[in-house]
């Protein structure tokens, strides 16, 4: 009997290696491979013809931590994640309460708050360099108005990563918004009506039931929106090009900008283990702590 008990106990170990090993194969050549091999690379010196790279043990991390520009770039990045996660989750989540609602013409509210996250990155960015434009631009059309003189939204550091946030924020809103109307519809009306008997009102039954019941969507939602604050890039390179005087430049772009402006491949190569050690930091608080606060029907 014990024998058999075994048999079985490895037939479904068996089975469940088969089903795991097409992903761990592809976890493996895509993510793991490339995560050791640039942790290795980082531990070289940068080579150059004449010069070749020597084993450099943890000296491109030592350098990192003393160029103030990392600092500048961590600092833009915490401002950045910062505001975007939080303002953009809040936005979806009002803009889905509303598109859920009963009212005219919804279908047009849907698809217009949905209508930023077709646009391409580029595209949307050019968009938005019609708006900030000093002068000509729409918002100094309007501040005009009011007796407001031109600005240079872009071009001056107190202003710069304000407007790429906004250009953030108002792209990645519509797209959360779908999350959560999906979720909206899948809550039975019937929680409302119990709610309503009972006497509780509508800001009792959205911080008693309706947050709660959303919840592994917010967590869906912030992980989404934590991997993106990482991962900007592209607005970067039509609106400021990190600048100016690194006022908002971003993680991503600066790996991009040493490894293929200034071909020091070996330095970013650590500030993206120091990018991927963070990450897997706010990872394992996420699993550890939020999650644990989470019902899941």
């Amino acid at each position: 009997m014990n024998e058999m008990a075994r048999l079985q106990k490895r037939r479904l170990a068996v089975y469940g290696w088969m089903l795991s090993a097409p992903a761990l194969a592809l976890m493996s050549l895509f993510a793991f491979y490339p995560a050791i091999a640039t942790f290795w690379h980082s531990l070289f010196s940068r080579g150059t013809s004449r010069r070749p790279s020597v084993f450099a043990g943890f000296e491109n991390y030592g350098d990192l931590f003393a160029d103030p520009t990392f600092w500048t770039v961590a600092t833009n990045n915490l401002i950045y994640a910062g505001v975007t996660i939080p303002v953009s989750i809040i936005f979806a989540l009002v803009m889905a309460l509303w598109a859920n609602a009963h009212i005219p013409a919804r279908s047009f509210v849907r698809s217009a708050y949905f209508t930023p996250t077709i646009l391409p990155m580029i595209a949307a960015a050019n968009l938005w360099l019609f708006f900030y434009t000093p002068d000509l631009g729409v918002i100094d059309q309007i501040t005009g108005f009011f007796g407001a003189s031109p600005t240079n939204w872009l071009g001056q550091p107190e202003t710069a990563l304000a407007s790429v946030i906004i250009v953030t924020i108002w792209k990645e809103a519509g797209f959360f918004m779908i999350f959560y109307l999906a979720a909206l519809q899948t809550i039975p009306p019937d929680l409302r009506e119990a709610a309503r008997i009972e006497g509780a009102g509508r800001w009792t039954y959205t911080r008693r039931v309706l947050l709660p019941l959303l919840m592994p969507t917010t967590i869906f939602v912030f992980v989404n929106a934590m991997i993106n604050s990482v991962k900007l890039i592209d607005h970067l390179f039509i609106l400021t090009k990190g600048g100016p005087n690194n006022a908002s430049k971003l993680i991503l772009y600066w790996i991009w900008e040493m490894a293929f402006a200034y071909f020091d491949s070996p330095h970013a190569a650590a500030m993206t283990i120091l990018v991927l050690l963070a990450l897997g930091l706010v990872a394992v608080a996420q699993f550890r702590l939020v999650e644990k606060r989470t019902h899941y029907r």
